[in-house]
């Protein structure tokens, strides 16, 4: 089974040009043989060689995954000015009184949406930040944005990878919360382009970080971690006191990496800091690269399905987790946030750390999940059975999540049947070119 534990989505692929300098600049020895011409044009190209090195290079979360063109970072002439300023401070400024000021990235994805409605229906103020890439159909995240909008969200179109955006955010608003939610999701294209899991994961994770600890007062920060983190693990349920030093795909491992990029910026500059392993998220404006949601379009046009199974002919499983569960414990992640220690980049004392799982802690097999689609969809599937390939995928995920329940009052109510026919409603009113498709 592929692509089930996964999170909201970023970057695209990027690659460095490589360029060569002058033969006469490499060659000490024989650059006094250069003609005048010749030497002059070396030195140009050499200064310019130099001045790229010295600019920031172009940044791929930008770019199309489904072409070879790129669309620029919004520059400091398109964002900003006294009208952009204005929704910017509407949309973050809370309506309720003590209400949180809370920055969404991956705002116009699965889980930012549904996050970010539900921190503005409550009251707080919520700034949505989101690039828009194409690693799936924007046209879904734009009719996302569309909600966000009636919902009072303004979501700013730019890149986590982008410092001076991500500044001009924090000297306009000043952010008691951040929810860091965008990253590149999916275990199986990882294989195709790795470095757009390092760019978003990692890179764009620790540029987030570095502006959030030299911002005054500094916010606390919950990030979306993964379930996939346990990678090889066999122990059951996955407790978050077992060991994540053995993961099963690229994806998991940058996901990995940003636990520990994490625990080291709240030792050394006092950011509070809290990581949330989701498993297996579904339901409503879902991505579609999720297995329940491509079952549900193929099986719908009469397509094959392909189903894995393990090793042992057993059926794969996850512990599917809708959405609004999802929600509760993001919400209950922010509200029991301790303010961050550190100032201006400079720790003041010891500030909180915490990582909890967020799953629903009973784990169905693949099959079971064709079967219940069959009788919501009222027809029968076309199965292919093959055994679970090399491709980062593990047999099954498993959430122990008493530590969520006790310390922010996580509690799943939603059982597998009831999400997947909330999803099937809406996906067979979104798709069917109904007006309401994008109602709530």
């Amino acid at each position: 089974m592929s692509h089930l534990d996964d999170l909201p989505s970023t970057p695209g692929k990027y690659k460095t040009d490589k360029a060569l300098l002058p033969y006469g600049i490499l060659h000490n020895h024989r650059y006094l043989r250069l003609s005048k011409p010749t030497l002059w044009a070396s030195l140009f190209l050499a200064l310019f060689l130099f001045y790229l090195l010295l600019s920031p290079p172009p940044n791929p979360s930008r770019r199309s995954l489904n072409d070879s063109s790129s669309s620029p970072l919004l520059s400091a002439a398109k964002y900003g000015g006294s009208q952009w300023e204005k929704q910017v401070r509407k949309s973050a400024h809370p309506r309720s009184r003590g209400g949180l000021t809370v920055l969404v990235t991956g705002a116009a994805g699965f889980v930012g949406t549904h996050v970010s409605i539900a921190l503005r229906r409550r009251g707080d103020g919520v700034l949505g930040l989101d690039n828009f890439n194409r690693y799936y159909d924007p046209k879904l995240k734009r009719a996302r944005q569309a909600l966000l909008e009636r919902s009072g969200v303004f979501v700013v179109e730019g890149d986590i990878n982008d410092a001076l955006l991500l500044k001009k955010l924090y000297d306009v608003v000043l952010f008691t919360h951040v929810m860091h939610l965008a990253a590149q999701a999916g275990v199986r294209y990882a294989m195709q382009n790795p470095g757009s899991y390092v760019n978003s994961n990692i890179a764009g994770f620790v540029n987030l970080l570095e502006v959030s600890k030299s911002a005054n007062p500094q916010p606390a920060v919950v990030w979306a971690s993964s379930s996939s983190v346990y990678g090889l693990n066999t122990k059951v349920p996955f407790s978050e006191r077992d060991r994540t030093d053995h993961p099963a795909s690229l994806y998991a491992a940058t996901k990995k990496a940003g636990e520990g990029i994490a625990h080291t910026y709240n030792h050394i500059y006092g950011l509070s800091l809290t990581g949330l392993r989701f498993f297996t998220v579904y339901g409503p404006w879902g991505r579609p690269d999720m297995a329940y949601f491509f079952f549900t379009k193929d099986i719908l046009r009469g397509k094959t399905i392909t189903v894995f199974e393990s090793p042992d002919k057993g059926s794969v499983a996850r512990d599917f987790t809708y959405i609004d569960d999802i929600v509760k414990g993001c919400l209950g992640a922010l509200d029991t946030a301790e303010k961050s220690t550190g100032s201006g980049g400079k720790k003041r004392g010891p500030a909180m750390f915490r990582i909890y799982n967020l799953g629903n802690t009973s784990p169905v097999p693949v099959t079971k999940l064709v079967k219940i689609l069959e009788k919501l969809l009222k027809m029968k599937a076309k199965k292919k059975v093959m055994p679970l390939p090399r491709n980062g995928d593990v047999e099954f995920t498993h959430a122990n999540i008493t530590l969520a329940q006790t310390e922010i009052g996580y509690k799943p109510a939603v059982d597998l049947e009831t999400g997947l026919k909330k999803f099937v409603k809406w996906y067979m009113g979104f798709y069917s070119g109904s007006k309401k498709k994008t109602s709530w």
